[in-house]
């Protein structure tokens, strides 16, 4: 499909970035019968988990009514440092009242990553409602994403065949790309790109050099990324490539 250009948004600083990604957030799951986030690892979430746990935004989210899922995660125990999902509970899932039922890990329990992924395939199937994405239907409301000084997004590593994945919606990663070296399972590029927005959340000034070589064009994993919906890249100024 063709890929939309992406919307760059410059704020000052993190806290912008946070207030910023919130207030996109709310737009995107207070209307319909159902909503559905992906969520995303790394640092760059964090301030808006911590929004979300808290007065006045809390009081905003329509949580009996909003699903949540990850974009990959470490194949760990969820109750461990290193688990996506985990740090997401931890922070602001458990301090809500988002049913457990909405709340949607990877089943980093399983008994190898690609057992994992095909479970978590079978769970978004089941929640989409058919075998294969649709273009104009999308599957999340909102997919937050973050960038990795290597480029990489979710646990898609530049150079990985798993890059050209078309079919799968999941798969494992038997050997990750960088630190924490251990295996993950991901969302592949067409599954994340099944959103009405797309949000990239840079808040760190060392993330400048391969934002501009994204920006740039480089084939890079988080150059491939693309959304049915909105592309947008949320960015505080220090860490924006001169214009």
């Amino acid at each position: 499909m063709t890929a939309k250009k992406p919307q760059i948004v410059i704020v000052a600083d993190a806290a912008a970035v946070a207030e910023a990604a919130a207030r996109r957030l709310l737009n995107r799951i207070s209307h319909g019968n159902r909503a559905a986030v992906c969520l995303t690892g790394g640092s760059s979430p964090l301030g808006l988990y911590h929004l979300l746990a808290s007065d006045p935004w809390r009081n905003q989210v329509p949580w009996d009514r909003v699903h949540w899922f990850v974009g990959d995660d470490r194949f760990v125990p969820e109750s461990g440092p290193l688990s996506n999902m985990g740090t997401a509970k931890r922070i602001f899932l458990d301090r809500v009242p988002a049913p457990p039922q909405n709340i949607h890990p990877i089943p980093t329990d399983a008994d190898s990553p690609d057992d994992a992924a095909r479970l978590y395939e079978d769970e978004l199937k089941r929640f989409y409602g058919a075998e294969r994405l649709e273009p104009r239907r999308p599957m999340f409301d909102m997919v937050l994403m973050g960038l990795a000084p290597d480029g990489h997004v979710a646990s898609l590593f530049p150079h990985s065949p798993a890059l050209k994945e078309k079919e799968r919606w999941v798969l494992g990663v038997a050997k990750a790309g960088m630190e924490p070296f251990v295996p993950r399972v991901t969302l592949t590029l067409p599954a994340l790109a099944a959103t009405g927005e797309m949000l990239f959340l840079i808040d760190n000034a060392n993330r400048r050099p391969i934002f501009k070589r994204v920006l740039a064009g480089e084939d890079l994993p988080a150059h491939r990324a693309y959304a049915q919906g909105d592309l947008v890249w949320l960015a505080i100024r220090a860490a924006a490539p001169e214009q």
